[in-house]
């Protein structure tokens, strides 16, 4: 057994959060940009492209992240496309995520009193002008906080990538644990760091919610 003083293991552990946070941002930002692109899909006034986008949803909400995760490693594989762990996770998360944010986003547009709409549409906008410049702007203050709020969903669903070998967090403490045989200490240090990493997300989101609901009232 080796021996491990306890800033050895949380010293490591620190160094296999920052893939935890850089995968984290990477699903997060990629996601967000895939779910934006749906989003104007979805609000599109075209019957075919919106149940297109409402299958996708469907698809990736209705099935368990860790299936993703080991169809886009061996999946793509089995397909003659070799993708390394970091890829496959980096891919799996986004589309996990860009089907979260599409409803989350969905429900705030759709939040949007049906005037505004009537209000553009008297002003001869377009429908992409009267999404960018009369519904969108509305929308993203409702949207503000839940989709701060849903990056904690994502950080913590990074750990599932240990299972296709990407060494992140969880991963690192499982190996740490194999050498040291302390595996109490060793995930009681890795909870803590996921601690630390998602609870000042949630208090900024419920920041951001208060601050929205007082300027709404």
């Amino acid at each position: 057994m080796v021996e491990f003083s306890l800033w050895d293991i949380f010293s490591n552990l620190l160094l296999a959060a920052r893939w935890t946070v850089a995968l984290s941002l990477i699903a997060f930002v990629g996601g967000g940009l895939v779910g934006l692109g749906l989003l104007v899909a979805r609000t599109l006034p075209l019957k075919w492209l919106q149940i297109a986008v409402a299958g996708y949803v469907q698809v990736f909400q209705g099935t368990p992240l860790l299936m993703q995760l080991f169809l886009a490693y061996f999946g793509l594989a089995l397909l003659g496309w070799e993708t390394s762990a970091w890829t496959s996770a980096a891919l799996a998360l986004t589309l996990y995520s860009s089907a979260f944010l599409v409803e989350i986003w969905h429900g705030c547009v759709r939040a949007v009193p049906k005037g505004q709409w009537e209000a553009a549409q008297s002003l001869a906008l377009s429908f992409g002008e009267q999404l960018r410049h009369v519904i969108l702007p509305q929308a993203l203050r409702i949207a503000v906080a839940p989709t701060v709020g849903f990056l904690v969903q994502v950080v913590k669903g990074t750990a599932l990538a240990s299972v296709i070998g990407f060494i992140e967090l969880t991963k690192a403490g499982t190996m740490i644990t194999n050498a040291t045989f302390k595996p109490f200490l060793v995930y009681g240090c890795v909870a803590l760091l996921y601690f630390l990493i998602c609870y000042p997300i949630s208090l900024y989101a419920r920041s951001l919610e208060g601050k929205l609901h007082v300027r709404r009232t």
